[in-house]
């Protein structure tokens, strides 16, 4: 038997290795209980405060074990309470010893992957990272150093995905094309990321100290990035910070609720770090002030606030690649006045309500470089914008969606995009009181896309043979009412590249399908289609088809069952069912 934390390795020894996988908190507590009770069990008084320190042992059966020995001999809820308090000092033993470890497989790695991994300490301990922010937050720093065969997303989705081959970094979802959505730090790694940052002086935390004092940078001069936790930062900004060499902050908190802060305490820093490149304050409300617009280095922004419009002032980050905007404004818009246009480096929007975008004042000249748009608004796409932003891989639209999908409408306007593979289109039901149809050019105006999303486009099922014609979709996702009607019936062909199908909250209840509609699909996932009476058997037939997931979609469970019999008597590849609820919580409701 050989064990590895290289998955690449363990690959190569055997195309099917076992996986280690942490803890639940639930097995750490047996675990616990085993290694202090042995046969006994564990006395009621004592359980709840024990479940409560098994909950802290991050599911490392190692430091399970090192706890349950501080813990032996100890028979009260007192003296449990008080190895509860120093679970960390306990762990920090276990880390010292799998430091060791960590240091082999790091020092393994490019000097390029090195910083990326320490990087990603940079988030607070059990954060749940979004894949594409710590990527974009990779390039934006210039962690991530050009290569001509690749964009610079694409060596940075590559280091992410050795990371966790490799072990260093978790991986918590996965899309449904199989890429990586997020990923963790586990609190051993965030450890040696944080002490080996320091070192480095890759970035600091700012933090309250044992004494309580005022936390402040411990060296202005050589500091370059920070961290701080939101509790912290209304007494950092009380010390009236000043930091030309920062060039990065950041503000994470893993809750929902937003700081707010007051007017003259988010001035302060605009003008504590005159020449930062990396502003990320999501968690903060934040508000734009005359410092805020001179920070002309800016290279990345993730801001929240009570946002109706993107000032014109915006358009001289002329250094700006990525923009997320976060907006609790009633607007059902966000007026972009900037002449973003003019900003050729900027490469990402985000927006959490539909943009309206302006046209550009040239029309002539270098195009842009954006290639993510999410969200605007469908009135947005129109020719000239579509023209100047010919190199979109990713665009999402959400609004009424009526009148652009018509023959005449917006949606011919997307025949400009030679290079788009994401595309959602999310039409706003409220007031409709018209009826929506697919054109039946689509195929020919979105040939290159490779996944697409549709949501209440309410598209009658006889129409989603358009979309068979897509020679380039690998991933389809047909969200709440994205087609209407009981009845689907795929004509015999189409979807020829098709791995991926996402049905949910559709009104079908037959659906009548083979192996020759959808040749080398591998995942189906079912979602809140509880009308479905059954999915089709002659699926089994497909030889690629590897993973089906019902939810709350009970009636089809039966058919499903089939499927997985068929599959596992083929014995080709293996079959996974996932059904939620399972069958004993479900009939428990009933």
């Amino acid at each position: 038997m050989m064990s590895t934390r290289d998955g690449y390795l363990a690959a190569y020894a055997n195309p099917d290795p076992h996986n280690l996988k942490f803890l639940t908190a639930k097995e750490c507590f047996e675990l616990l209980e085993k290694r202090v009770f042995g046969k006994g069990s564990c006395p009621d008084e004592l359980k709840e405060v024990g479940k409560r320190i098994a909950g802290n042992c991050g599911g490392v059966p190692l430091v399970v074990v090192v706890i349950a020995g501080a813990l032996a001999g100890r028979s009260n809820t007192t003296e449990w309470e008080v190895v509860e308090r120093n679970v960390a000092q306990h762990a920090f033993s276990v880390n010292k010893d799998c430091g060791v470890f960590v240091e082999m497989s790091y020092d393994r790695l490019s000097q390029e992957m090195q910083t990326c991994f320490l990087y990603s300490g940079i988030f607070p301990r059990g954060f749940d990272i979004p894949a594409w922010k710590l990527i974009r937050l990779w390039i934006a720093e210039g962690l991530i150093k050009p290569q001509q065969s690749s964009t610079l997303e694409e060596i940075a989705e590559r280091h992410l995905n050795d990371l966790v081959h490799r072990n260093l970094v978790i991986l918590l979802q996965k899309r449904s094309d199989g890429q990586i959505k997020t990923c963790r730090l586990h609190d051993m790694l965030h450890e040696f990321c944080r002490t080996k940052a320091a070192n480095k002086w890759l970035f600091q935390e700012i933090c309250t100290t044992v004494d309580n004092a005022v936390p402040s940078i411990q060296d202005p001069d050589t500091c370059r990035r920070l961290c701080i936790q939101p509790s912290t930062l209304n007494d950092f900004l009380s010390t009236k910070p000043s930091a030309e060499h920062v060039r990065s902050f950041y503000c994470f908190s893993s809750k929902q609720k937003q700081t707010d802060l007051s007017p003259n305490e988010i001035k302060l820093i605009h003008k504590a770090f005159p020449l930062m490149r990396v502003l990320d304050v999501e968690s903060l409300k934040f508000l734009f002030s005359k410092d805020f617009n001179n920070l002309f280095h800016l290279r990345y922004i993730a801001i929240s606030g009570d946002f109706k419009a993107l000032p014109p002032t915006f358009g001289k980050f002329w250094n700006l690649q990525t923009l997320i905007l976060n907006t609790s404004t009633s607007e059902p818009t966000l007026d972009v006045k900037a002449d973003i246009w003019n900003m050729l480096q900027l490469r990402h929007v985000h927006t959490s309500i539909p943009a309206k975008l302006p046209s550009p004042t040239v029309t002539t000249g270098k195009p842009s470089s954006l290639q993510t748009l999410s969200m605007v608004a469908p009135e947005s796409c129109k020719k000239d914008v579509l023209a100047k932003a010919c190199h979109l891989k990713k665009l999402s639209i959400r609004g009424q969606m009526a009148a652009f999908l018509e023959s005449r409408g917006g949606i011919s306007n997307l025949e400009e995009l030679k290079c788009l593979e994401h595309l959602k289109l999310l039409n706003d039901v409220l007031y409709m009181n018209k009826t929506v149809q697919l054109p039946s050019a689509f195929f020919r105006l979105v040939r290159t896309v490779k996944k697409l999303t549709l949501a209440n486009t309410r598209f009658a099922w006889s129409e989603a043979e358009k979309l068979a014609q897509l020679e380039s979709l690998e991933v389809l996702k047909l969200k709440e009412n994205a087609f209407m009607g009981d009845t689907w019936k795929p004509e015999v062909g189409g979807f020829s590249k098709l791995r991926v199908l996402w049905i949910e909250r559709a009104e079908l209840e037959t659906w009548k399908a083979s192996n020759l509609n959808y040749p080398i699909l591998r995942n189906l996932i079912l979602v809140s289609c509880d009308k479905l009476s059954a999915v089709p058997v002659e699926l089994a037939d497909i030889p690629n088809l590897r993973e089906m997931k019902l939810e709350n979609t009970i009636k089809a469970v039966k058919s499903a069952k089939e499927i997985l019999e068929l599959k596992n008597s083929q014995k080709i590849v293996v079959f996974k069912l996932s059904i939620f609820p399972p069958e004993s919580e479900s009939k428990a409701t009933q």
